[in-house]
């Protein structure tokens, strides 16, 4: 394992909800964010515009020009999706907020032409430094993103298409409003789900993800058919769990594919994106495949060949146990009841164990950086690793597992706000 240096956190995360049409600056989210409450009166909605002249490293295929955020090239998009248009984002910067919120809407003042596409999607930070999934928000009341909990701290991403003629949109403006809708929320499931699902073997060295990562040889990642559980470029915001004949990894979610891009299938029928007939945990390309579902084909009409729920970068598919495609269970690690904090790691192969020791059984490895959940922290077997020394380790509860303090890239041994096991 070799030590890497501490990084600050993305200065952006993103948020997905498709605009299909021009849209102009909704009058409503005109101000500023904050704002104070009359006397016995609600609070008023929290109110920004978005910067999109702050086009960064962890922006993909986008530009900013005389007034306006567009392709850089009509051309280029995620290798895994081969004849998509063109297509490029932006990740935002998060908003601070005076007060929790849980519903987001978003004007857009943007020229979309025939074809084209802009999708806004938002996000919020959990209490335990994670994040929520990214949702699409629109500026109506019924098409606002509606956040599993409430948060005060709200992020954006925009996602441009290109038209297959070649036209591509242009956005001159993003304003987003958050406020408190009292309505209930589904409660999430007490663990992370996990699903058996059908694995092809992305390769495409060279190419570019989604996300905007160069693609090397031995990577270590996976492609899921949905923006909406997608790591900003270089973090691992969003990662899975895969358990093939050899061994389980974690490894995040860098691309979109196999075959769809609007697939959560992960997701309750209720609030999945597309294909919303199919039951939870059946991807709509294993469907079609399968079953013949929406005529063997997939959203753009291409005949499924396989029924691959996830793509898995080379380096991943060979550490499972793959020498071709094959079935694998895939936990997805964000999901789930979300209770402990949030830290991350440091390192390569950092090794998961079933016990505090290092000669207990290896029930997976963190192939590299990776934000870990920690219920609980123990005294274990005394370590030395890289000029430092420790006897505490964290429990790993999605991976049912302990790694040792040392891997986790904070200053303190024990660490903070984490209760003893």
């Amino acid at each position: 394992m070799r030590r890497t240096p501490t990084r600050s956190r993305w200065r952006r995360v993103a948020l997905t909800g498709a605009i299909c049409a021009a849209a102009v600056a909704h009058p409503a989210y005109a101000g500023a964010a904050g704002g104070t409450a009359e006397a016995g009166g609600p609070a008023p909605p929290a109110t920004w515009r978005a910067d999109l002249a702050d086009v960064g490293a962890d922006d993909v295929n986008v530009r900013y020009v005389q007034g306006d955020l567009r392709l850089r090239s009509q051309t280029a998009a995620p290798a895994s999706l081969r004849s998509v248009p063109g297509e490029g984002s932006q990740v935002l910067a998060p908003e601070r907020l005076g007060r929790p919120v849980n519903r987001v809407r978003a004007g857009l003042d943007a020229r979309v032409p025939a074809g084209a596409e802009v999708a806004v999607d938002v996000r919020g930070r959990a209490p335990d430094g994670g994040w929520t999934e990214w949702l699409p928000a629109g500026a109506d009341a019924a098409e606002a993103a509606r956040l599993p909990f409430a948060v005060t701290e709200v992020q954006a991403r925009l996602t441009l298409r290109a038209a297959g003629t070649g036209a591509a949109p242009s956005v001159q403006g993003l304003r987003l409003r958050a406020d408190t809708d009292a309505a209930p929320r589904a409660s999430a499931a007490a663990a992370p789900l996990t699903y058996r699902l059908f694995a092809t073997r992305e390769g495409l060295v060279g190419g570019t993800t989604a996300n905007g990562h160069v693609i090397q040889p031995n990577d270590h990642f996976v492609a899921l058919p949905s923006r909406r559980g997608l790591s900003p470029k270089g973090s691992a915001e969003y990662s899975v769990q895969v358990c093939g004949p050899a061994r389980c990894e974690t490894a995040p979610v860098w691309d979109v594919g196999p075959w769809n891009t609007k697939d959560d299938y992960w997701s309750p029928p209720s609030v999945r994106e597309s294909w919303r007939d199919l039951p939870q945990g059946m991807p709509e390309a294993q469907a079609a495949y399968q079953n013949g579902y929406n005529g063997g084909r997939d959203e753009f009409g291409r005949r499924v060949a396989n029924p691959a729920g996830i793509d898995l970068a080379d380096g991943t598919f060979y550490n499972v146990g793959l020498n071709d495609n094959g079935w694998v269970d895939v936990t997805f690690l964000w999901t789930g009841d979300q209770t402990g904090k949030r830290f991350p790691t440091w390192g390569t192969d950092v090794r998961v164990r079933q016990a505090s020791t290092t000669s207990s059984a290896v029930l997976t490895t963190l192939p590299g950086p990776t934000q870990v959940r920690v219920e609980c922290q123990e005294r274990g077997e005394r370590i030395t690793y890289d000029g430092h020394t420790n006897d505490a380790w964290a429990y790993l509860p999605d991976y049912g597992g302990y790694i040792s303090n040392i891997f986790i890239d904070v200053a303190d041994a024990w660490l903070p706000g984490v209760p003893e096991c």
